[in-house]
């Protein structure tokens, strides 16, 4: 099976390595071409004028890739594990991969419909994404608590709902504060509110 071929661990390591390096070299290559302020930008931001716009978009259609294929090796791995010591239904394994799969959509909508050109169509994306992952991550801990103690450790466990319970308290000021933005600007004079 896919899922126990050695070498499969290296996808996750790919994905995160793929995925940091996407923000940065967008976000480099936009510092430097002066599209944004080097504190703090949106990554949206950084990716939203040309040249760093083809950059973050190419690699963030690859970073949905790897997402895609991380998550199916995750779905097999789990498919496996219940095969020798049933800990979850079928099902909810089955309805984790697709909202998964929903998050990497979202990413690329966010990757090939710019934040200045199709706002709509890009926030609407990063809402799948963002909303999408906080609810597979926490799917995720939930099924990693039920395979204790032979498939996980509590300290992993306990990890991964740490990641959930931050990703769901980061995720509640990214809707109230997206929603009080009535447009999207990238260059801001101090004047402005």
């Amino acid at each position: 099976m896919v899922c126990c071929m050695p070498g499969v661990a290296f996808v996750p390591t790919l994905l995160v390595s793929w995925s940091s390096a996407a923000f940065i070299i967008s976000y480099v290559i936009a510092v430097l071409a002066g599209h944004v302020e080097p504190l703090v930008p949106y990554i949206s931001d950084t990716g939203t004028k040309p040249p760093e716009s083809g950059v973050f978009g190419f690699m963030i259609n690859i970073s949905a890739l790897l997402g895609v294929i991380t998550m199916y090796i995750r779905y097999l791995l789990i498919e496996k594990q219940n095969e020798s010591s049933y800990f979850v239904g079928s099902s909810c394994n089955m309805f984790s991969l697709c909202v998964g799969l929903m998050g990497c959509i979202g990413m690329g909508i966010v990757a090939n419909f710019q934040e200045l050109s199709v706002p709509s169509v890009h926030d609407i994306g990063a809402l799948v994404a963002f909303g999408s992952g906080v609810v597979y991550i926490t799917l995720q801990s939930i099924i990693s608590y039920k395979s204790c103690p032979q498939w996980n450790t509590y300290l992993v466990c306990h990890i991964r709902m740490a990641i959930s319970v931050i990703s769901c308290i980061a995720f509640i000021p990214m809707i109230v504060f997206a929603l009080q933005i009535s447009m999207t600007k990238i260059d801001w004079t101090p004047d402005e509110k």
